[in-house]
């Protein structure tokens, strides 16, 4: 659908956390002629992206009389009350005449409060879904294209009453998101994965993929700073993002990179960097275990972080600070600045980056790297699949026009470290033309299809296709508003 070179005049409600994906959409629609305004149940201002504090959004926080948890549990029943508070607390100031009425919704994550939406405004509603949240509650993929669904657990009462209680949140996701008006996903996977869980719904998503900002990996931060010291190094560098849960898989890095005949040398090093939260078992359970991966390897090790190394579990009996610089051929950066980052992917040193989590949704990671001109060694399936380019696997998705023998931007392979091990022999081995080339066709990849703009087109093409549908017929708004109404007064009556 084309829109009218001039930009159409509408208002944008956008229900979720403001999340990067959300909040770069959010600029991109305002930069185009439209007015957007983000509802949430959750911002903190001291730990917010700064387009929603520095007046460059318009973000309304309305905090709910609701906690997101009890003892760690019922947190899918809790955010859909949250986000029913949110949604009806919109409503209430729209017919009390103190917010303007909006022309479209966009909702992502929880579709619980499409129909709110949909029939109490008499609007449409374009619902971008990330991953189907009966999946990763359960922790469990898919069962497409071969890969077997499996939960984390494999029985007993607590996994049992888990199951039922998850049978009604479940149903509700799918009859709430088959109210959405236009569904997007954020990956092919996704999409295939969505029509796979949710039998019910007939319309295919539309895919958006997430896109980045390219012109904020065209500059270098600074070069003598703490932070950048901390994680500074000529030697040649292999590099993995990733957050430190079991799921992600860095062993798989950690295992490749110790086969290198020159690992053990002092010429190059593994960097792992990613968020880490101590109160979380999973967190300090997954880098103990890698920590014992390096010992059993004989790869010495350090443990950095710009916020101060928090307790953590040591094997063996030497001192995380006492061992020589130059034997620490693996470097664990917890909690990495965002000038970190960008020195570790822009840093001449650094050859490759090893993402190894399977089945991932998307993965922005990937893309960074090859804005960068990094190449790219990844898992061969999820989203990562839509993201490289490997001509080993021709006719992957994603590849777009007709893919060339020549065009690489990185390794697809199963998650055997053998084979990374070789991928990462075939980059060391690359001449500097042959680096060179396949950096330019990552950064005219990311260019074509994963840059802001092309994510912002994508979103405006959804939003304008759900306007033209026009209001929702056979509803009478202010008499589904009172009765919602009622319905909240008699939920806090009976607290």
């Amino acid at each position: 659908m084309r829109i009218a070179p001039r930009p159409w005049d509408r208002r944008l409600f956008y229900t979720g956390g403001a999340e990067r994906l959300i909040v770069d959409a959010a600029v991109g629609l305002q930069k185009h002629g439209h007015t957007v305004h983000i509802y949430t149940s959750y911002h903190d201002p001291g730990h917010a992206f700064e387009e929603t504090t520095d007046g460059t959004l318009t973000v309304r926080y309305i905090k709910p009389p609701l906690p997101r948890h009890i003892f760690n549990a019922l947190h899918i029943l809790l955010a859909i009350l949250r986000q029913l508070h949110l949604v009806l607390t919109l409503l209430s100031l729209v017919f009390l005449g103190k917010e303007q009425p909006y022309d479209v919704f966009l909702v992502d994550q929880l579709s619980a409060s499409v129909p709110l939406l949909r029939w109490g405004m008499a609007r449409r509603v374009v619902f971008y879904c990330h991953f189907p949240d009966k999946l990763l509650a359960d922790g469990t993929v898919a069962a497409v294209e071969g890969v077997k669904a499996a939960p984390k657990g494999q029985g007993g009462l607590k996994v049992t009453v888990k199951r039922l209680y998850r049978l009604p949140m479940n149903w509700i996701e799918e009859v709430t998101t088959r109210q959405s008006d236009v569904i997007l996903a954020n990956s092919k996977f996704t999409s295939r994965v969505f029509k796979h869980s949710f039998p019910s719904i007939k319309a295919d998503p539309v895919v958006v993929y997430p896109g980045i900002n390219i012109l904020a990996y065209q500059t270098s931060p600074p070069s003598d700073t703490p932070e950048i010291n901390m994680v500074k190094s000529e030697k040649i560098t292999f590099l993995s993002l990733n957050r430190f849960e079991r799921k992600k898989n860095a062993a798989l890095a950690i295992q490749a990179f110790g086969a290198l005949p020159g690992a053990k040398s002092g010429t190059m090093r593994l960097v792992l960097a990613g968020g880490y939260d101590p109160r979380l078992a999973d967190n300090v359970e997954c880098l103990g275990g890698l920590l014992k991966l390096c010992e059993e390897m004989g790869l010495g090790w350090e443990v950095v972080s710009p916020k101060g190394v928090p307790d953590i579990p040591l094997p063996g009996k030497r001192d995380n600070k006492s061992v020589d610089g130059v034997n620490k051929q693996v470097l664990f950066v917890l909690n990495f600045s965002n000038d970190q980052r960008a020195h570790l992917l822009t840093a001449a040193s650094t050859r490759a980056l090893l993402y190894t989590p399977q089945n991932e949704h998307f993965g922005i990671v990937p893309v960074e790297a090859m804005v960068c001109g990094v190449p790219v060694v990844a898992c061969d399936s999820g989203g990562p699949m839509e993201s490289v380019l490997d001509p080993d696997r021709l006719g992957q998705e994603g590849a777009g026009r007709e893919q060339e023998k020549s065009t690489r931007t990185g390794y697809l392979l199963p998650p055997t470290p053998s084979l990374w091990t070789r991928a990462l022999l075939s980059i060391l081995e690359l001449s500097p033309e042959e680096r060179v080339t396949m950096g330019s066709a990552a950064r005219s990849r990311v260019t074509d299809m994963f840059s802001l703009e092309s994510m912002t087109k994508g979103m405006e093409d959804a939003l304008a296709r759900a306007i033209e549908m026009g209001e929702v017929r056979g509803v009478k708004p202010r008499e589904v508003f009172v009765g919602f109404v009622g319905l909240g007064l008699g939920f806090w009556l009976m607290k």
